[in-house]
């Protein structure tokens, strides 16, 4: 079932169209990948479905319920993990509550349950410049699901780690995502990243961008540590590469 539904998007800067007619659905429980070009739309789609900017044209739906240009509605996490320097990680988290008018005491009482299943266990009272870049992304992940539990919109969130850190928060943020019952709407400009994590994979290329192409990632989650290197794993990226080419 479908929890988010984009419907017909168009929205233009300074008389330039930037994304056309974009429509994709998010099933409950699924991780979509939206991948492209550099400048293709794709920030430009998730401001849209964030509330943060009106489209020309088109409707955006979380549960049944119209949402356009209505901010707070879904989670959203920029590239960067943007956690307040002279915050306690405790505080960074339970910003997103505070925002919507809960007590400090609350607040910090209620994301304490997360802690531990989020592998942030004794780090309440640290700042997040006594984190690890996984750590302290695992930290913006809790935030931006506190902002909203149904639906999380993630822009590039892994491309700053190294590679084995990437790969273990891979393998983490999935389990989570069936933990919490969590679905995600996921930016990569990484083809590898989009094949090992996606259900689907939504090609957004052009000038307006348009979504030319959607592949279906056969393989169930989390994929097996041999996937990457098999003849299936180069066959969906080799599919990938030759839309991309094909739609710009």
């Amino acid at each position: 079932m479908a929890v988010l539904k984009v419907m017909g998007i168009t929205k233009s800067f300074d008389g330039q169209k930037i994304i056309e007619n974009i429509t994709l659905e998010l099933n409950e429980g699924e991780l979509v990948s939206l991948l492209g070009i550099s400048g293709g739309g794709k920030t430009t789609l998730f401001n849209v479905i964030a509330g943060l900017s009106q489209p020309d044209e088109g409707k955006v739906y979380l549960d049944g319920a119209d949402i356009t240009g209505r901010p707070g509605q879904v989670s959203y996490m920029l590239q960067k993990d943007l956690l307040l320097p002279y915050r306690t990680i405790e505080d960074n988290v339970a910003l997103p509550l505070l925002i919507k008018g809960m007590k400090k005491r609350e607040a910090r009482q209620k994301v304490s349950g997360y802690f531990d299943q989020f592998g942030l266990h004794c780090t309440q009272k640290k700042y997040p410049s006594q984190l690890s870049g996984g750590m302290k992304q695992r930290a913006a992940l809790l935030r931006t699901y506190l902002f909203s539990e149904r639906v999380a919109l993630l822009d590039e969130p892994f491309s700053a780690l190294d590679m084995l850190t990437k790969s273990r928060i891979h393998d983490w943020y999935l389990q989570i995502m069936e933990q919490i019952h969590l679905s995600t709407l996921f930016v990569t400009h990484d083809i590898d990243e989009a094949i090992l994590l996606s259900d689907r994979i939504c090609l957004l290329t052009g000038q307006p961008g348009r979504i030319t192409k959607e592949i279906r990632i056969e393989e169930p989650r989390p994929r097996s540590k041999d996937f990457p290197l098999s003849e299936r794993f180069l066959e969906y990226k080799q599919k990938v590469l030759y839309h991309l080419e094909a739609g710009t």
